[in-house]
């Protein structure tokens, strides 16, 4: 095996040197970076759940809203007069006016 001369040792030392700084320059800071990369990505994260949390309640007190809506709706086309009393699809039939049904007296 052929050993290296003093020149051989001294590029092979610069070489490595030189590997060393490279490295250092291009991985410093480098821990730094992906936890703030990482904690950035949790707090996004964090922020989508708690901005899909708020339209799940937003959606649900709608649909409650609309729901009654519908029903008071509903009421109100029931009660057409607007006594407040439920009134029958069919008009009353009262010929003899005496109050009642005419329908109901027989």
């Amino acid at each position: 095996m052929m050993g290296f001369t003093s020149d051989q040792w001294v590029i092979v030392t610069l070489v490595f040197v030189l590997g060393l700084l490279i490295g250092g320059f291009l991985f410093s800071g480098g821990g730094r970076k992906w936890k703030h990369r990482y904690k950035a990505e949790v707090a996004r994260r964090e922020d989508l759940e708690r901005v899909h949390s708020e339209r799940e309640a937003h959606w649900t007190d709608q649909e409650k809203e609309w729901r009654e809506r519908d029903s008071l709706r509903g009421a109100a086309l029931k009660d057409r007069e607007g006594d407040g009393v439920r009134d029958n699809g069919d008009p009353v039939i009262d010929r003899d006016r005496d109050g009642i049904d005419d329908r109901r007296e027989i």
